[in-house]
């Protein structure tokens, strides 16, 4: 058997169960779009003209599924900050998003305290903490969800509930059918591709985690649709595996990163790149990481190739992370880790 399949070592090593927080991802996002309905909502008395995430970590990646989701639908630009402060542009008339899952994130704190010196229109979402309290004391809408998750676990409250919010105050058209397809891709991903009870010789998780044990991983994936999920599995890798990883996109990598993959050529042996890849990609990005794959390979470079899942959009995305969340996991259990614990974010 092999140790991925075996759920005694798995549990012995996953003291937390970090398994069960992967495994509720389709639950957690039908549970977000019942919690953005529900929420206490004020429209902005103003012309919204920009909109701007403030968050880290785990508490920003929900904002960079939607700033990609939705970069082809908003009428106004969308910015993710991973800031102290707020870009200067950011004003009276920007609906600023405060993420943080614990609520007292010291960068998003500081984030919300400038938006509110420059009377922007601020909605704050978090478990609770000082966050909450500073919306509440200054009037301001507080989208509460869930306490006792990990951030980077908290992923569907973090972005379907954003993406439900903006429907409600008009921005985008209702994405209920879209979440709700989401929510059954996700759950069949997990169930006959990459859930722990999908042995290993049919686990594409559990194969591509096998690939990555040992090696530095490096992430591609294109501004039109798979950045976001490029991100999350850098992110995923470094807190659940303990291991670093790198993530760029195409086709602005074309420009300058590709070049470099010529030295030092002794240590390619050690590299594996995975490329992130979606059927809608732009025609000419499709080109560009065709020939990409090819020129890593004369180097003699390990590249593995991801599709993405789903009729729209938005479950593609979310079956790329899934994916990858459950690489990070499998990973952990690989190098005998406990894939919960993240001493150095809280140093």
């Amino acid at each position: 058997m092999n140790s991925l399949d075996n759920r005694d070592i798995v549990s012995r090593l996953d003291a937390s169960d970090m398994l069960k927080l992967i495994s509720g991802l389709p639950g957690q996002c039908q549970e977000a779009s019942g919690i953005g309905k529900k929420a206490i909502l004020s429209k902005p008395d103003r012309k919204i003209d920009n909109i701007v995430f403030a968050g880290l970590g785990g508490s920003a990646i929900g904002a960079d599924v939607v700033r990609v989701y939705l970069q082809d639908e908003l009428k106004v630009p969308i910015i993710v900050s991973r800031n102290y402060a707020l870009p200067d542009f950011a004003g009276k008339n920007t609906l600023l998003f405060c993420a943080s899952y614990s609520g007292n994130t010291e960068e998003t704190l500081s984030s919300f305290k400038d938006g509110l010196k420059r009377d922007a229109f601020i909605i704050t979402i978090g478990s609770g903490g000082k966050l909450k309290e500073l919306a509440l004391e200054n009037n301001f809408n507080h989208i509460d969800i869930p306490k006792g998750f990990p951030p980077r676990t908290a992923l569907g409250f973090m972005s379907i509930t954003v993406l439900v919010i903006l429907a409600r105050l008009g921005f985008i058209r209702s994405k209920d059918k879209e979440i709700k397809d989401t929510c059954s891709c996700l759950a069949e991903l997990r169930d006959k591709e990459i859930g722990m009870d999908v042995p290993f010789e049919k686990n594409i998780s559990k194969k591509l985690a096998s690939a990555l044990f040992g090696k530095y991983t490096v992430i591609y994936g294109t501004g039109d649709s798979t950045e976001a999920a490029s991100i999350r599995w850098r992110g995923q890798i470094a807190e659940n595996a303990k291991a670093l990883a790198s993530s760029h996109v195409l086709p602005e990598m074309n420009h300058n990163e590709i070049v470099g993959w010529q030295n030092p050529k002794k240590l390619f042996k050690n590299f594996i790149v995975l490329m992130l890849r979606d059927k809608d990609m732009h025609r000419r990005v499709t080109t560009r990481m065709d020939i990409t794959r090819d020129i890593l390979k004369d180097e003699d470079i390990s590249v593995l190739e991801i599709w993405s899942r789903g009729q729209n959009l938005l479950s593609r995305i979310f079956s790329l992370i899934y994916i990858g969340d459950f690489i990070s996991f499998y990973l952990a259990i690989l190098y005998g880790i406990d894939p919960t614990p993240v001493d150095r974010v809280t140093y």
